[in-house]
């Protein structure tokens, strides 16, 4: 399942998006829990469920506090199958909250003093990160003398001169809010003296009084830390510029002499600390009690080590063995400090006893050796029934005896083999420990232990129930005498256990009467009075678990009533407690006592107890416990081997009052460890060794000095005997191992007082090679658009040299089958876990129409081994993708123009495109029409009938397999301007398992030009957060949101952005810039324009490079800039880059495309233009002599007939000439284009050789030119022959 993160922080200013995310088949239902209650979606309207989807999202733009959703959620995916569900959710709103006011006076210090400027940041969820800058956001520099500690604070060492400034300011960064808060700055005064400042000796002071002048040390001095005859270890750190030496986990190796030197230009100081170490004996290995078998063989060991080395003594029934070497027994012998049995008999048992001691002290040891012949017996209760609480650590006990020892073996309802790894684990007594029991664990157990003798088996039934606890606690008040005061405690449980509530009062029963009432969840007091006045605990019991809870009634007078002084005063802080007092010392124990304070009118609610001890963490008060106001006498439960200091806070409902001062130290006795390292494995680094590892014990575990660890380790299954080793680290490797192969594996933590308790034995591995051999004959069937099985013939389990993990499948995209497309050809892996003689899988969540390749290899925790053979298939078509965008764009009352493009993944050969569309009302919807195209047609122009009509378009592309996603969007409000009006439906976002989304809306200049509308996406890569995804849609010439500029007042001195790298592919770019602004400090700008457009421009707020610009035009030519979001006047160079097409275009007939008709109209056209042209060129002539003219004959084609044709005559020829028509009264038509007119009797001019200077003017009566004015007017023909 897919879901949000266990503990989630929003932001207060955005939506709020819990995802749930799950598949199954049948499609899975979801519900939601909040707070543990049964969440009804549907009846907020602020929240809504996507989908087929679980996730919700909480929207408050119609009002609402976020905060009023803050609780604990969980989902939960339900089909008829079974039901999965989420983490529980802890949803929480984050929170940023101002600096308090406050008024700062300037700081005045003496040269060469300490000085700390507090910080004090306010708190916020997550906290805020501070750091120190001075007013030109420069972060105030670091040294060995001016550090900021971990609270914020800024320390001086020393001050200089230099020091004094105006401007030390603490700042608050908030993450979530991506806020930065300042403090209101410090003015720092540095007083210098007219004497020179005297130079000091560097000097290691007691801690000074409270009241006592810092000492100034200048010149600042450098420390250094030295171990003599050895150099510092990888254990030593140092810390704070080296002032402190801290070793972790100390050891014998670490004892010696550790000089501290401090030294400046006047001189140094050195301290030393000198560790030396004596020990009384203490066990490495304890005998142990011994049961044999007749004729078995064993041994009894007796190790121990201390300084002196001690001497080892053995006894015999309290015997020493030397006084028994008249009578020498031949079934057993000593070899130093082990005792050898041989062929034991019945009849031979004895207690052995071992001495180990040296001038410091003696240890001294018990050993029964019991040779018996006996069947297994169990040693405990028949059929027993245990009841646990689920998630608690569970352990069912099952003590048997036979001898020779018996295996013991566990069960679960009969079935299946011994239990024993992962949540279980066997235990040599017989125990089998559950570590964490669920309900799942219920059933009913069997454990059997055998032996050559026989076997015994015993039940245990097991039944996980729901913990006991009090949901709602009782809280402490404070109520006016005569009022009711009620104090809640309401309870969950199992129920199949009774559970009992009982109220104490001052832990004592509380006696009910007739005035105090109680119900279910509550204790009601009513008529309250000064006896009421104690602290009130509810205790609930069931037969396996408990719970409690306390709280305090302060009963106070109505200060209305009776007036005083005391009552007029405001509450403060209580003062600390005085006079502490330790007494009736104890090994682990001490009595603490205290006099309380002035409460300062609020009542001490309780008392908290801290310590400090010297040996690990000196300085460093940790919380020991806390108890209630009316104790200040109280038995403290300690560790051995510390050396405490105590002090008591006083808490009120004000806060904490100052520590008390510490009590006198007490040094608790030493003694053996009692806790057993955890985390104890075994596990090769090489595969030739096996490193065993265990975490090691906390500094109050030691319980004493030189403390160290025994391991033991020995093959499994071989009957080896162990081998062991003394260690002070917290990991040994065992080297020359065979390749993975079991070790059985224990340990033992040590100090001077003793061993502690041994650990179970626990099996390790040594390491793991590679593999040897590759699956073999892999191949594929049942190949699908999406998925396919796989199958393969298993390899040796010999050959894994290692611990079988998965057969590991690689597989990739090598192509597609669309012509054309490029694909990202990433490696894949998909596991398959199967020890069958013939496996297979299903390889899923492949894309459609596609050439893949693969190879399997055998995979061990550290290893892949040989590659199997290379297989090569191609999935089946499928349905497409959604198309790349879908453009609806009304650009007049009388139509929607609506575009789109081809899908990225086409998953086949498309067939065409659906475009479905209703008339949309409000709620009311009309009657459903369809279009369908072409596969290269992705442009249709919708005609409206009636302008106040809106649509809803469902357009989806399709193949031969089916329809794809369905893009929806909607046509815009027409507002009558001269503007173009469009609507991008980006495709929805790849899901992000962290992203915060931004849409930005920006304007241009408004134009009569029509822009399409253009989005482009920048994705933004950080280190400390998840991406970023920024979005920005641009609109041409409709004012969205208005445009934002920053002014551009300041300049930043030596900032620049250099080196701009632009990547271009298809429809994005890798966008990349170098800068020498501080990480962090500031944003930039990307600007970029469309190559000769300069109304489309773009403009997107980015963080920090690399960033990835998505949503451009395939194949368009663009200019891009970055500068900075603070300084503007701060740019990088202009980068011209181009995209590139997604993929090659379908082909298709060219024959029946739009453009290519009326491409060939336009050419013909203009081809009868030019030949009409031509013949009147030909017809009228240029210029002529009239003279030549004259003489020529007239022929036909001279004539004027019908075609307005010019016919030419001599002035005394009065006749019609040849080719003349009558008119339509039988007259004969004079010719209107006579010399007469032009020149004998008009205004004709004529040039020196006779021609006419202009053109012809056309003459024509006014019926004949009546029938020719429109066509004149409009013919092209009339319009060239007017320019010839």
């Amino acid at each position: 399942m897919k879901q949000s993160l266990k503990d989630y922080i929003v932001d207060p200013r955005d939506n709020i998006i819990i995802e749930c995310e799950a598949k199954g088949n049948p499609v899975p239902t979801f519900s939601w829990r909040r707070n543990g209650k049964f969440f009804n979606v549907g009846k907020d309207p602020r929240v809504t469920m996507r989908k087929r989807s679980g996730t919700l999202e909480i929207s408050f733009r119609s009002g609402g506090r976020p905060e009023d959703y803050e609780g604990e959620y969980q989902c939960f995916a339900s089909n008829d199958f079974g039901t999965a569900l989420t983490n529980k959710i802890l949803l929480r709103v984050s929170k940023s909250p101002l600096w308090p006011k406050e008024v700062l006076e300037p700081v005045v210090v003496g040269e060469g003093s300490s000085l700390v400027l507090a910080c004090n940041p306010p708190p916020g969820l997550p906290p805020p990160h501070t750091f120190w800058m001075n007013s030109a956001m420069m972060s105030i520099t670091q040294d060995r003398r001016v550090s900021m500690g971990l609270n914020g604070d800024l320390y001086f060492s020393n001050v200089l001169a230099k020091d004094s400034h105006t401007d030390y300011s603490c700042n608050a960064r908030f993450l979530f809010t991506h806020t930065i808060q300042q403090k209101n700055p410090f003015t720092l005064k540095v007083q210098t003296s007219k004497k020179i400042t005297p130079n000091l000796t560097p000097n290691f002071p007691f801690p000074p009084l409270t009241h006592s002048l810092p000492i100034p040390l200048s010149p600042t001095p450098s420390i250094k830390w030295f171990k003599k005859g050895g150099d510092l270890n990888q254990k030593v750190k140092l810390d704070n510029f080296n002032k402190t030496l801290r070793i972790d986990s100390v050891s014998e190796e670490d004892a010696g002499e550790y000089m501290c030197m401090a030294n400046n230009q006047i001189g140094s100081i050195r301290h030393s600390i000198f560790v030396q170490v004596k020990a009384a004996p203490y066990w490495l290995d304890k005998p142990f009690n011994l049961v044999l078998a007749p004729d078995e063989s064993s041994r009894l060991v007796c190790r121990a080590n201390g300084n002196p080395k001690p001497l080892i003594q053995w006894l015999v029934n309290g015997e020493p063995m030397e006084r028994n070497s008249s009578l020498p027994n031949t079934r057993r012998s000593v070899v130093g400090d082990t005792i050898i049995f041989h062929s034991v008999q019945i009849g031979s048992s004895a207690v052995y006893q071992c001495n180990a001691s040296n001038h410091h002290g003696y240890l001294l040891a018990n050993a029964f050796v019991s040779i018996l012949d006996m069947a297994p017996r169990m040693l405990g209760a028949k059929n027993q029934l245990i009841k646990v609480i689920e998630n608690n650590r569970t352990f069912l006990d099952c003590p048997f005896f036979g001898s020779p020892l018996p295996e013991l073996r566990w069960f679960k309802n009969g079935q299946g083999s011994g239990l024993d790894g992962g949540q279980y684990r066997v235990y040599i007594n017989g125990s089998l420990e559950i570590k964490r029991a669920r309900v799942e664990d219920q059933g009913t157990y069997t454990c059997v232990a055998s032996n050559i003798l026989g076997k015994e088996e015993n039940q245990v039934r097991l039944e996980v129930k729901e913990p006991t606890r009090i949901v709602r606690a009782p809280e402490h008040q404070s109520a006016i005498r005569g009022t009711m005061a009620r104090f809640d405690c309401r309870v969950k449980s199992d129920l199949t256990l009774p559970i009992t509530v009982t109220w104490l009062k001052d832990d004592k029963p509380l006696s009910l009467g007739w005035r105090l009432k109680k119900d279910e969840d509550s204790l009601s007091i009513p008529n309250v009075h000064e006896q009421d006045e104690g602290t009130y605990t509810c205790t609930v019991k069931s037969e396996i678990d408990q719970d409690t809870a306390s709280a305090r009634l302060t009963v106070i007078e109505d200060t209305s009533l009776y007036p005083t002084q005391s009552s007029a005063l405001p509450a403060d802080y209580p003062d600390p407690p005085m006079d502490l007092e330790v007494s009736d010392p104890d090994k682990r124990s001490i009595r603490l006592t205290w006099i309380p304070g002035d409460e300062h009118n609020s009542p001490v609610t309780e008392f908290l107890v801290q310590f400090e001890e010297d040996r690990w963490e000196p300085g460093q008060w940790q919380n020991l416990s806390s108890y209630p106001r009316d104790l200040n006498s109280v038995i403290l439960q300690l560790s051995p081997f510390v050396n405490y200091q105590f002090r008591v806070i006083a808490i009120n409902s004000v806060g904490k009052s100052r520590p008390s001062r510490p009590s006198q130290r007490y040094q608790t006795s030493g003694a053996s460890p009692d806790a057993i390292p955890s985390g104890l494995k075994g596990w090769g680094t090489k595969n030739t060794n096996m490193e065993i590892s265990w975490e090691p014990l906390l500094n109050t575990e030691q319980n004493g000095p030189n403390l160290h660890y025994s391991v033991w380790w020995r093959r499994k299954d071989t009957g080896e005997e162990w081998n062991n080793v003394t260690t002070v680290g917290a990991k040994h490797i065992v080297h020359d191992t065979e390749t993975y192969v079991p070790y059985e594996i224990k340990l033992q933590a040590r100090n001077d007082f003793g061993p502690g308790p041994e650990s179970n034995i626990i099996i390790g591995y040594s390491g793991e090679d590679k593999p040897t051999a590759p699956p073999t004959d892999l191949h594929v069937s049942n190949i699908d658009s999406t998925k396919v099985n796989v199958h393969w013939t298993p390899v040796d389990p010999n050959t894994v040299l290692g611990e079988f993990k998965e057969y590991r499948l690689y597989y990739w995209r090598e192509g597609s089958m669309v012509k054309g497309l490029h694909v990202n050809k990433e490696k894949k892996t998909k596991g398959f876990y199967s020890t069958v003689a013939q496996p297979t899988g299903i390889l899923t969540d492949l894309q459609p129409y596609s050439h893949y390749r693969m190879f399997m290899v055998v995979a061990n925790s550290r290893y892949d081994g040989p590659p199997s053979n290379h297989v090569d298939f191609h999935t089946k078509e499928g349905v497409p993708d959604l198309p790349q965008f879908f453009k609806i764009v009304q650009r007049s009352p009388e139509s929607i123009h609506l575009e789109w493009d081809k899908p990225l993944e086409p998953n086949g050969i498309l067939t065409g495109y659906t475009l479905n569309y209703q008339a949309v009302n409000g709620s009311r919807v009309g009657h459903m029409q369809m279009e369908s195209f072409l596969p290269n047609v992705t442009a249709y122009r919708l005609r409206l009938p009636d302008q106040a009509i809106r649509y809803r378009f469902y357009l989806a592309a399709h193949t031969q397999v089916g329809a794809g996603k369905i893009y929806t969007g909607e046509s815009p409000h027409f507002t009558n301007e001269d503007v173009s009006m469009s609507t991008t439906v980006p495709p929805p976002l790849p899901p992000t398992t962290t992203a915060a989304t931004t849409t930005i809306s920006t304007t241009t200049t408004t134009t009569t030009t029509t822009t399409p509308t253009t989005t482009a996406t920048v994705t933004a890569s950080t280190t400390a957060t998840t991406p970023v995804l920024v979005t920005s849609t641009k609109q041409a010439d409709t004012n969205v949101l208005g445009t934002y500029s920053r002014p551009t007042c300041c300049m930043a001195p030596g900032r620049v952005i250099w080196n701009l790298t632009v990547k271009p592919n298809s429809n994005y770019a890798n966008v990349s810039w170098n800068h020498n602004f501080p990480i962090g400090s500031s944003e930039f700008q990307l600007e970029f324009t469309l190559d000769g457009k300069i109304h489309t421009q773009f403009v997107v707020p980015v963080n920090q490079p690399p960033i990835k610009l998505a949503g451009l035009i395939e194949g368009a030519k663009y200019r891009l800039r970055v500068y900075s979001n603070e300084y503007h006047s701060i740019s990088s160079n202009v980068v011209t880059f181009e995209t590139s097409a997604a993929y090659i275009k379908d082909q298709v007939d060219i024959a029946t495309q739009g453009w290519f008709i009326g491409l060939m109209c336009a050419i013909a056209l203009i081809i009868l233009i030019l030949l009409i042209v031509c013949f009147i060129k030909r017809s009228r002539g240029g210029k002529y002599p009239v003279r030549d003219k004259k003489d020529l004959p007239l022929e036909g084609m001279d004539q004027k007939g019908e075609d307005g044709s010019f016919d030419y005559h001599s002035d005394e020829d009065n006749k019609p000439l040849q080719g003349s028509q009558n008119s339509l009264d039988g007259g004969v038509k004079e010719s209107d284009d006579s010399l007469v007119d032009y020149g004998e009797g008009g205004d004709g001019q004529f040039n020196e050789d006779g021609s006419f200077i202009g053109q012809y003017t056309v003459k024509k009566d006014k019926d004949e030119t009546e029938g020719n004015e429109s066509s004149e007017a409009t013919s092209p023909v009339n319009a060239i022959y007017s320019l010839a």
